[in-house]
C-alpha cells in the first residue's frame, strides 16, 4: 500500500493551526479595510505570457508550469525533432501555456488592465491568496505559501508609501511582533550603477547585492565579477555598500556620491520625503535606510520595502515597492502603483516561535452539550439555537454514548465549557454548566449561560 505524502515545501494545517492562521488573516484584513482597501481575487493559474519576463531571469526559473490537458503530443513531430522529447523550449510552448502564479502583483496588473472600465482610480485593493514558487524548500521558504497584498494604482503620490508604512506599523503592533522596516529606492540603485560606470548591468547588480544578508559582501563581489561587472566598478561600489550611520547621514553622503546622477538624486529626494512624512506622522516602528536592499524583481522603479522580525532568525516577512511600468506591458501606459505583501506563512512561523497568539480563538467551540439520551439531546437543540443566535460557537455531541466519552471529546478539543443535560435539567429547563478548567459546576438558565460565556469569559461586545 502506498504511503500518503505531500510535495516538499507544502504543508497541511490542522483545525487548531488554521485558527491561528485565520487570526493572522483577520488581523491583516481588518487593517486593510480601515484604510479603505477592497478585496479581489484572481485565478491560481495565469497564462505564461502574463507571467514570463516579469520577475527577472532567476524568478522565471521558479515558475511552476502546468501541462495542457488532452493529448498534447499529437501535434509534435518527434521523428524530425527528437530533441523535443528531452525538454527543449519549443516543447515547453507546446505542452505548457499556463503556470501557477508566482506572486499576486503581476496578476493584479493584468486584472487592472482587463477591468479598467469597472474600477475607479486610484484603485485600492487587497488580496489574500496562495502563490507558488519552484524554490528549494528550507526553513521559512515554501513552495506554496499565502501572501496578503495591499496595493494602490493610479496615483504617483508618496502619501501612498507613507500609508503602506502605517499599515505595516499597525499590523505588527497588533500581532505584537517587533520589526524593522528597511527602505531603499530603485532610482538610487540605478544612480549607483550609473556612477560606477555599469548602467547596463543594473539588473545583475541589484540581483547580486540583494543577497548581501544571505551570502555576505565577498560572495556578492564574486557574483558581480562573474556577471561581467568590471573590477574597477566593483571597487567603486564597496564604500557605498558599507555606508553607516543615521538615515540622514547616509542620505547626505549619497548626495555627494550621486551628485552627477539625475535619477540617483531623484531617488534620494523621494526617500527624504518618505522619511519626513514618517517622522511627522509618528511612526513607532524603526525605519532603516538599507542600500543593499534591492528586491530582485525587475518591475520595481521607486521606493522598495522589506520588513524583518527582530526576535526570530527568518527572512523578510513583508516586502514590496513602487512600480511605474507594470500595467504598460499589458497595454495600459502611465499607471503607477505601489504595494506591499505580507508573508502569512513566515508570520505564522514567527508567532509560533514566540508564542504570541491570544489565549482564546474566535473559531474554537466555546460550549459543548453532552446528554444522557435522545430526549435530552432534542431539548439541547433549542438551547444550541439560542446560543448560536447570540454568536456563541456551540456544538452538541451527536451520538448516544457514555458520558465519559463525551467529556473526553471536550477535553481533546480544549472546549472551555460543557453543558450537561439530563432528566433533571430538562424538567427544570436549566443546564448544568461545567467549567472545564476549574471543574466548577452550576445549574444555570440559558440567559445566565449566555452572559457567562460571552461577556465574562470572552470580552465580546453585547449583541
Amino acid at each position: 500500500m502506498q504511503k500518503p505524502s505531500i510535495p516538499k515545501g507544502t504543508r497541511d494545517f490542522t483545525p487548531e493551526e488554521m485558527a491561528k492562521r485565520n487570526y493572522i488573516f483577520n488581523t491583516i484584513k481588518d487593517i486593510f479595510r480601515l484604510y479603505g482597501y477592497q478585496q479581489i481575487e484572481t485565478p491560481a493559474m495565469e497564462n505564461l505570457s502574463t507571467l514570463m519576463g516579469k520577475y527577472g531571469e532567476e524568478g522565471d526559473k521558479l515558475l511552476f508550469k502546468i501541462l495542457n490537458s488532452g493529448n498534447f503530443m499529437d501535434d509534435i513531430d518527434v521523428d524530425n525533432y527528437p530533441s523535443l522529447l528531452y525538454g527543449g523550449s519549443l516543447l515547453a510552448t507546446k505542452i505548457c501555456e499556463k503556470g501557477l502564479r508566482y506572486d499576486l502583483t503581476v496578476p493584479f496588473a493584468r486584472f487592472v488592465v482587463q477591468n479598467r472600465d469597472k474600477i475607479t482610480f486610484p484603485f485600492r485593493r487587497y488580496q489574500i491568496q496562495p502563490v507558488w514558487r519552484a524554490d528549494r524548500p528550507q526553513k521559512g521558504r515554501y513552495r506554496e505559501f499565502y501572501q496578503c497584498d495591499v496595493d494602490v494604482v493610479g496615483s504617483d503620490s508618496l502619501l501612498n508609501e507613507l500609508e503602506l508604512i502605517q499599515i505595516v506599523d499597525e499590523v505588527y503592533r497588533r500581532l505584537k511582533i517587533n520589526v524593522c522596516i528597511k527602505l531603499n529606492n530603485r532610482k538610487v540603485l540605478s544612480g549607483i550603477a550609473e556612477i560606477i560606470g555599469e548602467r547596463d548591468k543594473i539588473v545583475d547588480i541589484t540581483v547580486a547585492i540583494d543577497k548581501m544578508d544571505k551570502i555576505g559582501l565577498e560572495k556578492v563581489n564574486e557574483e558581480l565579477a562573474q556577471k561581467g561587472v568590471s573590477a574597477q566598478a566593483i571597487e567603486k561600489l564597496q564604500p557605498i555598500l558599507k555606508l553607516s550611520g543615521t538615515n540622514s547621514k547616509k542620505l547626505q553622503e549619497l548626495k555627494s556620491i550621486l551628485a552627477a546622477s539625475e535619477i540617483g538624486l531623484k531617488g534620494i529626494e523621494e526617500l527624504e520625503i518618505i522619511f519626513n512624512l514618517c517622522e511627522k506622522n509618528q511612526i513607532e516602528t524603526t525605519i532603516e535606510l538599507d542600500l543593499t536592499l534591492a528586491r530582485g524583481l525587475n518591475y520595481y522603479t521607486g521606493a522598495i520595502f522589506e520588513v524583518k522580525a527582530l526576535d526570530v532568525e527568518i527572512g523578510s516577512i513583508t516586502g514590496g515597492g513602487r512600480y511605474d511600468n507594470l500595467t504598460g506591458v499589458f497595454g495600459m501606459e502611465g499607471v503607477s502603483g505601489v504595494g506591499i505583501s505580507f508573508g502569512a506563512d513566515r508570520i505564522y512561523d514567527v508567532l509560533n516561535h514566540l508564542n504570541l497568539y491570544t489565549e482564546t480563538s474566535t473559531e474554537q467551540t466555546q460550549i459543548l452539550f453532552v446528554h444522557f439520551g435522545e430526549n435530552e439531546k432534542l431539548h439541547s437543540l433549542l438551547w444550541l439555537k439560542t446560543l448560536r443566535d447570540r454568536g456563541v460557537n456551540a456544538e452538541i455531541y451527536p451520538d448516544d454514548v457514555k458520558m465519559k466519552k463525551q467529556m473526553s471529546y471536550a477535553d481533546s478539543k480544549n472546549i472551555p465549557f460543557v453543558a450537561i443535560v439530563g432528566e433533571t435539567e430538562v424538567n427544570e429547563n436549566k443546564m448544568m454548566l461545567k467549567n472545564m478548567k476549574t471543574g466548577e459546576q452550576k445549574l444555570m438558565a440559558i440567559e445566565e449561560v449566555v452572559e457567562l460565556v460571552i461577556y465574562a469569559n470572552y470580552g465580546l461586545k453585547k449583541l
